[in-house]
């Protein structure tokens, strides 16, 4: 349902909450719109792509269905804008494609959020935990050219506000290019308070394209196909039902049950969340510690692997001898909501001094 539309303290201001990821980019409004795009980006290849699109610029779903026609973007990695030189390459003209796709990327989102013309357009964004200044920088001169003013925050701690969960809970964060952990306890999270690791969504999707093409190298797949087997089928359940998906062998289609590789492939992204939560929980003051344990919130777009709360509290309780997990309940706009919180509960001064 959409949110209920939030008065403003200034007449003619729409303020936005946006999440920006790597796989889906969401946006809750103060006029009480909510939309998800896929992260993707197409322009059309040549005069012909143009004359059959009709478009200069696609998005989302329309620009994967489109894909053999354009030139693709996926701009953003591990939840910031892609740059071939911060890579150490030298490819500019890869960097500056990117730069062009999250600005048309963000330009569109805020434009599905349907402010009035009269309205100015304030927006929080959030970014992953411990994302580099020059990424932060970066998001900002993408977001400045369609919305007045922008602040950013972490993706863990805009899902946090959103819940009124700021005081004791270790909140993780699960996007397809990051997994962000936090640890709230009463105020603004520091860096040692934050985690980002990259064993996340794609993490996930690596491991099922490789456990595919050992197990089954006669079929076909692609990227894309692995990916919608693992958001049907994600489960790292002991009892899971066959998970039969059909796949090409030498141009027929042919049903493959992938139970086991779906399972082994979810299943890796456990140990590491843990070991992140291990080092917060063992670096915070020892009274407070067994609070933390109790409430773990499980939030974005891969917490909806099946049973992946309680493999999470499994390993708590092997390594760190109790845990309690909660799922959120709306994992897709659980950072844009906390994200457009913030942006209501801002001072008007503090976003005059942004613009």
């Amino acid at each position: 349902m959409p949110l209920p539309a939030q008065p403003s303290p200034e007449t003619g201001v729409l303020y936005l909450g946006i999440d920006l990821g790597t796989s889906r980019t969401s946006v809750s409004a103060s006029n009480g719109v909510r939309v998800t795009v896929p992260s993707f980006v197409g322009y059309p290849k040549d005069v012909v792509a143009r004359k059959l699109l009709k478009k200069d610029v696609l998005f989302g779903d329309e620009a994967l269905e489109k894909r053999l026609s354009l030139n693709l973007y996926r701009p953003l990695a591990e939840g910031v804008i892609k740059s071939s030189l911060e890579s150490g390459k030298s490819n500019q003209i890869e960097a500056e494609a990117n730069m062009r796709a999250a600005r048309d990327l963000i330009a569109e989102i805020v434009r599905q959020a349907r402010p009035r013309a009269d309205e100015l357009v304030y927006a929080v964004i959030g970014v992953p935990a411990q994302a580099s200044i020059n990424n932060k920088e970066a998001i900002l001169e993408a977001a400045k050219e369609c919305v007045d003013s922008a602040m950013l925050c972490s993706e863990p701690f805009s899902v946090a506000y959103g819940l009124d969960m700021l005081d004791d809970v270790l909140v993780i964060d699960i996007g397809a290019g990051t997994v962000d952990l936090c640890r709230m306890h009463g105020t603004m999270p520091e860096d040692a308070d934050q985690v980002t690791m990259t064993t996340a969504g794609d993490f996930v999707d690596d491991n099922l394209e490789r456990l595919i093409g050992e197990r089954y190298p006669e079929a076909q797949v692609t990227r894309q196909m692995v990916k919608t087997m693992k958001e049907r089928f994600g489960s790292i359940n002991d009892n899971m039902d066959p998970c039969v998906v059909t796949m090409p062998v030498a141009g027929k289609p042919t049903q493959f049950d992938i139970k086991e590789e779906i399972k082994e492939a979810c299943a890796a992204i456990v140990p590491p969340i843990v070991s992140g939560l291990q080092q917060l929980i063992a670096t915070f003051d020892p009274e407070f510690q067994d609070k933390l344990k109790k409430r773990v919130l499980l939030a974005g777009g891969g917490s909806q692997i099946k049973g992946l709360d309680t493999a999470i509290e499994r390993e708590m309780v092997e390594r760190l001898g109790s845990g309690k997990v909660i799922r959120t309940e709306e994992p897709m706009y659980g950072g844009s909501n906390g994200a457009l919180k913030i942006a209501n509960d801002m001072p008007d001064e503090y976003w005059e001094q942004l613009r």
